[in-house]
């Protein structure tokens, strides 16, 4: 493993799945979701000519996982042109280090997010206090450390454009955390969200097991601008997305999605902002 890269000291496997674990849905003939025990990985590009990009990196000691997936879709030996992060958080980055040690390949994130990945700043505490089911009490066993991708980690370009990623722009959807990105393709107006928002209450531990779908806000316990949050929502909603993937729960289209983004939009403050907890605020409608 290259020595320059490390994860945070608090970095270690959690033993939380769902019954989505292992399991990869087609979205589009180059979009492919797959779901490392309780959050979601997306592969875009098309099998036929080999080429595509990782998004996000699953939970940590996932990377054989990861890789296996990825051969199974597009061949033996197959590499990514990248990975390309919407956010540092624990369960999208588990795996980097050991993906980009034997992809050898470069990582990209939005500039605001790159001190939680080049070993400069930790995430706030994840907050057990807040508003919520049994996953949120358990949250502080959740690394909230920065990782060190050293050299290895590139700010997205400033004009939009993803890189191995044609037709996709990144947008910038802050509040779960400070640099978070969604990715939208205008041509049939695809969604990467991240955790910008999610198709499950990710707060309770019978639904993130069951994957029960809904659509929702970020998770909550680590959320710490929720008036940003609200914004990002809007902003994806106003895209009129007809497929999303998002970081956890089951990728959505058509009217489920449409109907699903509007009531969070119009519900934001009751359904998705907590009544208490020590990131909430008061003063956010």
């Amino acid at each position: 493993m290259d020595k320059e890269m490390s994860y945070g000291s608090d970095y270690k496997f959690i033993p939380a799945t769902s019954i989505g674990s292992g399991v990869g849905i087609q979205v589009l003939p180059d979009l492919f979701s797959y779901t490392i025990q309780i959050v979601n990985i997306c592969f875009v590009g098309n099998p036929d000519n080999g080429e595509f990009v990782l998004v996000d990196a699953g939970m940590t000691g996932s990377a054989d996982e990861i890789i296996e997936a990825a051969e199974e879709r597009f061949g033996e030996g197959c590499r990514p042109k990248a990975i390309i992060l919407t956010h540092g958080h624990f369960d999208h980055v588990g795996a980097i280090i050991e993906l980009v040690d034997h992809w050898q390949v470069p990582v990209y994130a939005h500039e605001i997010e790159l001190p939680y990945l080049v070993g400069q700043k930790s995430y706030p505490d994840p907050d057990p206090s807040v508003e919520g089911g049994m996953v949120a009490k358990m949250s502080p066993l959740f690394p909230n450390e920065p990782i060190n991708l050293g050299n290895h980690v590139e700010k997205l370009p400033p004009d939009g454009s993803v890189p191995d990623m044609p037709g996709f722009r990144w947008i910038h959807t802050p509040g779960h955390t400070p640099g978070h990105v969604s990715f939208f393709r205008d041509e049939d107006r695809a969604l990467i969200a991240g955790d910008a928002f999610i198709n499950v209450k990710q707060d309770s531990l019978y639904k993130v097991m069951t994957q029960e779908e809904e659509v929702n806000g970020p998770p909550r316990y680590f959320t710490t601008d929720w008036r940003a949050a609200w914004d990002s929502v809007k902003k994806l909603a106003e895209l009129n997305p007809s497929t999303a993937i998002t970081g956890h729960g089951a990728p959505l289209s058509g009217e489920a999605l449409t109907s699903g983004l509007e009531r969070l939009v119009n519900n934001f403050d009751s359904l998705a902002i907590p009544d208490y907890g020590k990131y909430v605020d008061g003063n956010i409608h």
